[in-house]
């Protein structure tokens, strides 16, 4: 029921702008203010580092506007993100949106350079947002040095919590909060049950929630590791009942652009919004650019018996 644009990529490198040369990938979208907003991933000339860039469409195809610099980075002088931010994901609650993205650094305070991962998390208004003023609140990190990624947030509390999904490997967890700052009460969620699926789990776009469930796209990793989306319907009260999912993929690395780039066999999901009854997910395709692929949201919910 997915069908990717004819026009995929939609947002390809910039070989002139040196952050962005090389790789453009896994991008968040939120739509507001009558247009898709996308912040993407990218990289350049400095190799394995990663900063965030802005596009916008009205249409959800065609890319209206695109920002000449990264409207986000990973803070050079903070060991625990000082080589980069990567995979963003937003959400919007009340008046903010808030960003989930893995950070990328060092372990502190060791004798050897040690690489670490882990969730950072940041907020920003949506007048700030839809205004391009990149006042992002100060960085939070809910899992201080623990190996983990791929987090979004539910954009509403459920039973009087916050709600995030994340993915500590091979697994996808759930984690609650209070405050939106400080997590715990972890549980696994969703693990491995197909073959596509061998390898591991991460959180794809952040829940949407419909009248039968919180609509969620996910990745999975095969035994070749290929990378695919996987869709689940979550139950309305309990982020922790998985009330449908699906045994085959709902998106495979077959066109070229998915097939053969920096990292070939690759679909990778970090944003997805609903115009209409029109479910647009936003890809990285082969880690290189990004790509989107449609279909009708009462199609999708039709189909799960």
């Amino acid at each position: 029921m997915l069908k990717r644009y004819d026009g995929n990529p939609i947002l390809d490198p910039i070989p002139s702008n040196a952050w962005e040369s090389r790789m453009v990938f896994n991008c968040a979208a939120i739509h507001e203010g009558g247009k898709t907003h996308l912040i993407y991933r990218a990289r350049g000339v400095d190799g394995h580092v990663s900063r965030f860039g802005y596009a916008g469409t009205k249409d959800g195809f065609h890319i209206d506007e695109r920002l000449p610099e990264p409207i986000f980075m990973g803070d050079p002088i903070n060991d625990l993100e000082c080589h980069g931010c990567e995979d963003p994901r937003l959400t919007r609650i009340g008046d903010r949106i808030y960003m989930c993205y893995t950070a990328y650094g060092m372990v502190p305070g060791v004798t050897r350079q040690i690489g670490s991962i882990q969730i950072g998390m940041t907020s920003i208004s949506v007048d700030d947002f839809l205004n391009h003023k990149w006042n992002w609140e100060k960085r939070w990190y809910p899992f201080p040095r623990v190996d983990d990624k791929n987090a979004c947030l539910f954009p509403e509390k459920i039973n009087g919590k916050w709600v995030m999904y994340h993915r500590l490997a091979p697994h996808i967890w759930v984690s609650y909060s209070d405050d939106l700052k400080h997590w715990g009460a972890s549980k696994i969620v969703m693990s491995h049950q197909e073959d596509w699926e061998y390898f591991k789990l991460g959180s794809g776009a952040p829940p949407i929630k419909t009248p039968k469930g919180w609509l969620f796209v996910y990745h999975a990793v095969s035994r070749e590791f290929h990378y695919q989306l996987g869709l689940a319907l979550i139950d309305l009260e309990n982020p922790e009942k998985v009330i449908w999912r699906g045994k085959e993929p709902l998106l495979k690395p077959e066109a070229p652009y998915e097939v053969n780039g920096v990292v070939s066999d690759v679909v990778f999901t970090c944003g997805a919004v609903v115009r209409d009854d029109t479910l647009f997910i936003y890809y990285g395709g082969a880690d290189t650019s990004i790509c989107v692929a449609t279909a009708k949201l009462s199609d999708l919910l039709d189909s799960m018996k």
